[in-house]
């Protein structure tokens, strides 16, 4: 029985942290994407990251309900791209990022006490 549970803990703990590995490389797509200036075949010759270095201004963007149509919409406009299917592996990945600047405190701004 204690071999048992043993395996099990070992099992969970082997499936979790293989899922945090997968999410960070979900993030690290995310990222890569922000800054590809072909992103949705853009023809601007500029990212997300151009109007938004680093992430500025999208610290709350993570609590938007149509994240995935907001960030078709900058592709559509700011990119001059193609929007990318809310359904896919690259809106996954660039939602993922997108989380991680949630409450990021900018360069520019001043630490909260």
């Amino acid at each position: 029985m204690k071999a048992l549970k043993i395996a099990m803990f070992s099992a969970i703990s082997l499936s979790l942290i293989f899922s945090l590995a997968i999410a960070a490389r979900n993030v690290e797509k995310g990222k890569a994407l922000f800054n590809d200036p072909k992103l949705g075949g853009g023809t601007a010759g500029v990212s997300c990251n151009s109007c938004h270095p680093d992430g500025k201004g999208l610290e709350k963007a993570a609590e938007s309900k149509d994240l995935e149509k907001q960030v078709n919409l900058c592709i559509k406009n700011a990119l001059k791209g193609k929007g990318i299917d809310p359904k896919s592996a690259e809106m996954a990945d660039m939602i993922a990022y997108l989380k991680t600047l949630r409450g990021k405190a900018t360069a520019t701004e001043a630490p909260k006490k």
